[in-house]
């Protein structure tokens, strides 16, 4: 890259349908793209965007098609900075729901591990939610371009 930061944003909305899981990872797959990043960065990402967009459609709206789920991604330089927010019902209690393993929906065999994922596999993963008023998810990773490497 250039001496000069990169500088780029997109917002998203979309309605709380699980057939838009799927387009939310790849719009931002998309996005995320003009930074260069290697498969397992992408496949990172990719998994993160899922995990989040899963959690608003089934937690945070219960399955409604009704709601809305944004996503704001922002490139500064290589950091790629994600925010996935929904209007849904909140999380009651949120050092609970983060605990590995924890579903609030066990009849649908969800694995409980969202945000463990998140987590893991971004260099910073933030959660804020109200209950009542929805969950916003912001998460950064730092891009190691392949361009940097060859230079």
């Amino acid at each position: 890259m250039s001496s000069e930061q990169l500088s780029n944003f997109m917002n998203l909305q979309f309605a709380a349908k699980s057939e838009n899981e799927s387009f939310a990872r790849v719009a931002v797959a998309a996005f995320i793209s003009q930074l260069d990043p290697t498969m397992d960065e992408l496949s990172d990402l990719k998994t993160v965007v899922s995990e989040a967009v899963t959690n608003s459609i089934i937690h945070g709206y219960n399955n409604d098609s009704a709601g809305v789920v944004t996503i704001k991604a922002e490139i500064i330089g290589d950091m790629i900075t994600l925010v996935i927010e929904d209007q849904g019902q909140g999380i009651e209690d949120l050092e609970l729901a983060k605990q590995p393993l924890y579903t609030s929906k066990p009849e649908l065999e969800r694995s409980g591990m969202g945000f463990t994922i998140m987590e893991n596999f971004m260099d910073e993963c933030e959660v804020v939610s109200e209950p009542g008023r929805g969950t916003s998810i912001m998460m950064k990773k730092r891009i190691e371009s392949k361009k940097a490497l060859y230079n």
